[in-house]
């Protein structure tokens, strides 16, 4: 075991998909009540700058298990995850930490138009190599969701009872009372829930649907006014409301039985997503482009004591999730693989520990290879996010859009092709040319002078 004393033992990430951050009643969202999620924000770190890197599903769970850019793990969708890479489990795993996942995986590289995802078996040589792992491939039918796992004459494969967040958060809590239940000097765990909802279709159990309409949904400003975009927008984000509150009452759940055990002292989580969606802002859907509510999503960290110097209070630090299984290995004081690309952000949380002086400036945003999905990109592009408030994003050789996220948070002045702006966009070319090559990727950027 190679974990220091005077760390915290555990470690649970819980995140949903397509779950923007500006989703959350602390976060200013009025249509959504998050009590749990407002709680973890006010007493642990709210990370208010954290992106998804490539809001894609697949490309951004390739980077979350590796700690690896998605032109180095996953570059696109239904692309399969290399099983030879390592991934976060690997070295929680050689620190003596028992290691679980539950629920949504999407990286087996399998095709829908083949057939139905949710019947896919991923083979257990697939999964990550965590020691206790339930899911499945992919499913867009919240109440008919199948999940597999085991192997040889342990292997199964059933059908979930009732709605999929229920059923996948009853799965860990029952982990949680296996592991929690044990002596003080009981086995570390490093545990995953990963569920579907708030990604649409957009519905939930009643008790939550009942409290949203089409009608008192109030839009972001950043919609635009156009009848069948309104309306589209309007009874979406009343059901992805619903699913955001089912899934706030299922992380409160989560926090109880930490509670009931005494183990938060022992125990941080981390609240996040794989990536966020447009419902209807600038007319858009679902996600894959740069805009805000696309790109931006919830980071909390939550959990510790001041024994170990747990850290509370927001930041707008350029987190993103190339960088979580880092963070998560660097709160636990284990070493990551020399194969991690990422950044340990764990200083957010750890008051012992200072800003480094080579934390990043900015977060490098990518789409590798566009999905042709209808409500995609049709082309690749690059970006960034800068600690300052500035996001500049190119096409291939063109400029094509730069915000002042400080003055302009919902993007409605795009400066890209402004000559009164050509210093910044410029100087921020030059920064986004540094990623481009810090990180091996290839890309030809305009030239900007």
């Amino acid at each position: 075991m190679t974990q220091p004393k005077e760390k915290p033992r555990n470690i649970i990430w819980i995140f949903g998909d397509q779950h923007r951050s500006q989703a959350l009643s602390c976060h200013g969202d009025p249509n959504i009540h998050t009590p749990n999620i407002d709680r973890m924000a006010h007493e642990g770190v709210d990370c208010r700058g954290c992106v998804s890197g490539f809001p894609l599903c697949c490309p951004a769970r390739g980077t979350l298990l590796t700690g690896r850019y998605p032109h180095h793990a996953v570059a696109g969708h239904e692309e399969p995850l290399d099983p030879t890479l390592p991934t976060i489990a690997d070295p929680f795993n050689n620190a003596g930490y028992h290691t679980a996942y539950f629920g949504k995986w999407h990286l087996d590289g399998f095709h829908e138009r083949t057939g139905r995802s949710a019947m896919h078996i991923i083979p257990p040589e697939r999964r990550g190599r965590f020691q206790q792992w339930e899911g499945y491939e992919n499913n867009n039918s919240q109440w008919d969701c199948w999940i597999h796992g085991g192997e040889g004459g342990n292997a199964f494969h059933e059908k979930l009872e009732g709605y999929e967040t229920d059923a996948l958060t009853d799965r860990m809590l029952y982990y949680l009372d296996e592991r929690l239940s044990s002596n003080e000097d009981g086995q570390p765990f490093f545990s995953v829930l990963s569920v579907q909802p708030p990604h649409d279709p957009y519905v939930a159990p009643e008790q939550w649907m009942k409290n949203h309409s089409h009608a008192n949904v109030k839009l972001r400003d950043n919609v635009p006014p156009i009848p069948r975009i309104v309306e589209q927008a309007r009874t979406e984000v009343a059901g992805y409301a619903a699913m955001v509150e089912n899934l706030d009452f299922h992380v409160g759940r989560i926090m109880q039985k930490l509670e009931e055990y005494d183990a938060v002292k022992d125990t941080v989580i981390l609240f996040f997503s794989d990536h966020g969606d447009q419902l209807g802002s600038h007319g858009h859907f679902r996600k894959h482009s740069p805009y805000e509510e696309s790109t931006r999503v919830p980071l909390i960290i939550w959990g510790g004591t001041p024994m170990y110097g747990a850290r509370r209070g927001t930041n707008y630090e350029p987190v993103s999730l190339v960088d979580l299984a880092q963070t998560s290995l660097g709160i636990c004081g284990i070493e990551a693989p020399d194969s991690m690309e990422g950044h340990d952000y764990s200083w957010l949380w750890d008051k012992k520990q200072s800003r480094p002086d080579d934390a990043p400036d900015s977060a490098y945003l990518q789409v590798v290879n566009p999905t042709g999905h209808g409500n995609s990109m049709d082309r690749p592009y690059r970006g960034i996010v800068t600690a300052d408030g500035w996001k500049y994003v190119c096409l291939e050789g063109q400029p094509w859009m730069l915000f002042n996220l400080n003055e302009d948070p919902l993007e409605l002045a795009n400066h890209a092709q402004r000559p009164e702006t050509g210093a910044i966009r410029a100087k921020l070319n030059k920064r986004l040319q540094k990623w481009i090559d810090d990180t091996g990727d290839s890309f030809i950027l305009p030239e900007v002078k």
